[in-house]
This record gives structure tokens, C-alpha cells and sequence, in this order.
């Protein structure tokens, strides 16, 4: 069965090896892509291009991101009855203890930093998958409650 994942991030580099190495680690991820916060939330509330866009099973969020800060797009997810049981993974490079804090008040899943050598970003994505994607148990698409 595809896993869906949502990755909201800004940083073109970023998208390319996260995409290039979580398909490389996980044959039913299907990376969805968008780059603002503004963004991710039309996707997540099936708003103008996104009318079909499938729920979500996880969703990897970076915080310094153009229109719509991640820590408000996380607010927004976790405060919406229909989007709040989505695992919300902060991948972001911020390692100021404020984001850690805001993020985990927010309900943040978990707070991971982005490694800057590749070998550590290949373990953290293999770690990603191997937990999130393999091991959890995600709720089913269509257990969501509540209204959009």
C-alpha cells in the first residue's frame, strides 16, 4: 500500500535528496511536494490546484519557510480535528532551543535537525523510514474526524 508523505520545504537541494533517498529506501513512499507554508496548507485542505491531493500518512515540515512560518502551519494541522492525527516530523537545520520548545508545545511528533554531511542525512532518512514508515503504525486514511 503507498505511503503518502508531505514534504513542505522550501530548499530545492533539500527536496532533491530527500526524494532521491527515501525512494531509494522505501519503494511505497510517494513524496508530495510543496515549497510554502501557504502551500501546504491548500494541499492539506484540498484548496485550488489540490482539490485531489490524497491525505497525507506523515508529514515532514521545515520551519524557516516563505508566506506561512512552519511553526504556524503546525499550529493550524494539530488544532484541526480533520489533520491533527498526522505525524508531523520537524526536519528543519534551525537548532535555536526555542524552535525545539515551540515545536514540541505545537505537537510536533518529533524534532529532528538536518545533518550537513550526506552520510549522516542517508542514516537520519534511513532512520526516518525504518521507524515512521516501517515500524509505526499510522492511523488509516480514512479514520480523520471532524471537518476540514
Amino acid at each position: 500500500m503507498p505511503i503518502d508523505i508531505l514534504l513542505v520545504e522550501d530548499n530545492e537541494g533539500d527536496i532533491r535528496l530527500l526524494r532521491e533517498l527515501l525512494l531509494a529506501a522505501n519503494k511505497d513512499a510517494r513524496l508530495h511536494v510543496v515549497t510554502d507554508g501557504a502551500e501546504a496548507m491548500d494541499f492539506l485542505q484540498y484548496q485550488g490546484k489540490y482539490l485531489a491531493a490524497p491525505r497525507p500518512n506523515l508529514i515532514l515540515l521545515d520551519l524557516n519557510l516563505p508566506k506561512l512560518h512552519g511553526h504556524e502551519v503546525l499550529s493550524r494541522v494539530k488544532s484541526n480535528p480533520h489533520l491533527q492525527t498526522i505525524p508531523v516530523i520537524v526536519l528543519t537545520s534551525s537548532e535555536e532551543e526555542s524552535d525545539i520548545v515551540t515545536s514540541y508545545q505545537e505537537r510536533a511528533n518529533c524534532y529532528l535537525r538536518k545533518p550537513q554531511e550526506l552520510k549522516e542525512f542517508e542514516r537520519l532518512v534511513k532512520s526516518l523510514n525504518d521507524f515512521w514508515l516501517v515500524r509505526v503504525k499510522l492511523p488509516a486514511r480514512g479514520q480523520a474526524m471532524g471537518p476540514i
